[in-house]
């Protein structure tokens, strides 16, 4: 059982992980008795990208709970590239992630790693 206000897991950057961390959030989530659908589908997105452009083997997923109830979702990878909301045209089969975690959000965004050594995505998720 997960008790603690935030909560980490470390996956290596490969396709399993996308599993792996929507096992993890349901898991954190169930304890916290908070509904997982959306923060399942962010999570995937966020480690997707991860997986596909980033770089370095590992990927961190944190989850906490914000001071008005909120889901804090952050995934931090060893790429320096920021990313960026795309504009998927109608038949392409990628390229919309970014806008599905922007629409599902309350916020969302990126932030560096001190010397460039990677970067932090984060989204804000209602309870």
């Amino acid at each position: 059982m997960m008790e603690a206000a935030q909560v980490e897991i470390v996956v290596k950057r490969c396709p399993e992980a996308v599993a792996e961390v929507r096992r993890f959030v349901r898991l954190a989530l169930d304890d916290w008795d908070m509904d997982d659908y959306v923060a399942c589908l962010v999570a995937s997105e966020l480690v997707t990208n991860t997986v596909r452009y980033a770089s370095g083997d590992e990927v961190t997923v944190r989850l906490a709970r914000t001071d008005d109830g909120a889901l804090w979702l952050e995934v931090e990878d060893a790429a320096g590239t920021m990313p960026r909301v795309q504009e998927a045209e109608p038949a392409d089969e990628s390229g919309r992630g970014l806008f599905v975690v922007e629409q599902l959000s309350r916020r969302w965004g990126v932030r560096p790693l001190a010397g460039n050594v990677g970067k932090v995505v984060f989204a804000v998720l209602e309870s």
